[in-house]
């Protein structure tokens, strides 16, 4: 088998270590004996709709969403669109997230138009959220990232929350929700990289983006020790935030 990754505008929206989780996504195939190829997707270029089986959307500063809202109201966003239709797995982090909502609303200027595949708004708040993000889905699962947004996120009826707020400030601060899942689209605001430390979560992605070309496929276990070490690590961090 093989996987597919497509980076979306690496050149625009990709910080805080926001990389790491196309590296994740690749080692964590590659050790299961799958053959990935990486490609990126950027403003200017012509996208192949039918190429990526998973794609990465990470974060960027208002010039870079300014530029990449502009984008995807255009013959590219139409692209990402009928991928999506066609099968293809989103995992998106911060500014990737609020643009594949509906729109982003800056504190100042005009809003910026999402991509509207998620069902989410964001506006820009008085207060920025940064530090360590601990949440749990429902199932049980932990997540953990390093968040830094003054992005004020709501979901409408058909996104529902990535996890729960355990410290940290997630979505809003208010609904204590952590980011989005729709379908195979997921955003939130985890840094870090987040994928490393939520290895669950990238096998995840992992998994539906194979099932695009091959069908279901049930991944190999690995040996995920290290990467739970600094997930515990980094969640007992996260609980000391006041």
């Amino acid at each position: 088998m093989d996987l597919r990754i497509g980076h979306l505008y690496p050149d625009l929206m990709s910080i805080y270590g926001d990389r790491g989780n196309v590296l994740a996504l690749t080692q964590r195939a590659k050790w299961r004996g799958i053959d990935v190829e990486t490609r990126s997707f950027t403003a200017g270029e012509t996208w192949d709709p039918d190429w990526a089986d998973v794609y990465f959307f990470g974060g960027g500063q208002d010039q870079g969403q300014d530029i990449v809202g502009a984008d995807l109201a255009g013959p590219n966003g139409d692209a990402l669109k009928r991928s999506i239709d066609g099968g293809a797995a989103v995992f998106s982090v911060c500014g990737g997230y609020q643009l594949l909502g509906h729109e982003y609303v800056p504190e100042v200027g005009d809003p910026i138009p999402g991509l509207g595949v998620l069902d989410v708004t964001t506006r820009a708040g008085k207060v920025r959220f940064v530090g360590n993000l601990l949440a749990e889905t429902d199932d049980g699962k932990t997540l953990i990232g390093f968040e830094n947004h003054s992005g004020y996120t709501y979901l409408g009826p058909k996104a529902k929350p990535l996890g729960r707020v355990i410290a940290g400030h997630g979505n809003n601060e208010q609904d204590k929700t952590e980011g989005a899942v729709q379908g195979k689209l997921i955003g939130c605001y985890l840094h870090g990289s987040a994928l490393p430390k939520n290895p669950w979560l990238a096998d995840q992605l992992i998994t539906w983006g194979l099932a695009r070309r091959h069908g279901a496929v049930e991944l190999t276990p690995l040996d995920d020790t290290e990467e739970y070490a600094a997930q515990s690590q980094a969640a007992e961090v996260a609980k000391t935030r006041t």
